[in-house]
């Protein structure tokens, strides 16, 4: 059986059948994602991937992430999702440039 991280990668675009899955696996943390993906919200610098959510924009490294969502409960958050669906299908904003140095502005 096809994961749905394999059938995203795959495809390397989210059909609505993808879209369709994605909901049905993670509920509001998919449609949250999947919002995320359409309005352009995931970004990609040299050492991170970043996602802007409602009032911040919060570190995506790997299974770890900077929302309070995450810290408390230790569980993929919607930012992961959509970093996962992101890096397979390349709806991402690429920056040349290190988030670090951004930051510190």
């Amino acid at each position: 059986m096809t994961s749905i991280w394999q059938a995203v990668e795959r495809e390397r675009a989210l059909t609505p059948e993808l879209r369709a899955c994605i909901v049905r696996l993670y509920g509001e943390r998919g449609k949250k994602a999947l919002a995320a993906l359409d309005q352009r919200r995931v970004k990609r610098y040299r050492d991170f991937f970043v996602v802007v959510g409602r009032s911040d924009e919060y570190v995506v490294e790997g299974d770890f992430c900077t929302c309070s969502d995450f810290l408390f409960r230790g569980r993929v958050c919607w930012h992961m999702l959509a970093v996962r669906i992101a890096e397979r299908t390349g709806l991402y904003e690429a920056y040349d440039l290190w988030y670090q140095d951004i930051w510190k502005l």
